[in-house]
């Protein structure tokens, strides 16, 4: 059975970095994309960050670039979301994600599996 389990979340002020991490086990995504999502509360789950496990290619979405940062440990089967610079804005239920498939994918429907979320709240 696959499961994806992140930590890392919390209360801080902004400004204040975070970082969260995503462990897979039963299977490993080393050659897929996983990603993170995040879904602050009446809005729509939206795209944070992905990594291209086999290359090492990652991509963001505009409102994170430059302050965001996915990386991937395929020795652990973990991967990581290092937050920096955050803002209330980003404040939201965040979320990894996991497809078998390598490719860029930024849409919730083209992952496969999922963790169960982890709340990150900053405060201004």
């Amino acid at each position: 059975q696959v499961q994806l389990v992140e930590s890392g979340g919390g209360l801080v002020q902004a400004g204040d970095s975070l970082r969260l991490s995503c462990a897979a086990s039963g299977r490993t995504f080393s050659n897929g994309t996983t990603g993170w999502f995040r879904q602050a509360p009446g809005k729509e789950r939206e795209f944070v960050g992905g990594i291209i496990g086999s290359i090492g290619f990652t991509y963001y979405a505009a409102a994170v670039k430059g302050r965001f940062t996915v990386s991937r440990d395929n020795a652990r089967n973990t991967m990581y979301l290092q937050m920096n610079s955050l803002k209330p804005e980003d404040t939201a239920l965040y979320y990894c994600a996991a497809s078998v498939s390598a490719a860029i994918r930024n849409l919730p429907w083209q992952y496969d599996y999922w963790g169960q979320g982890t709340q990150v709240t900053v405060s201004s």
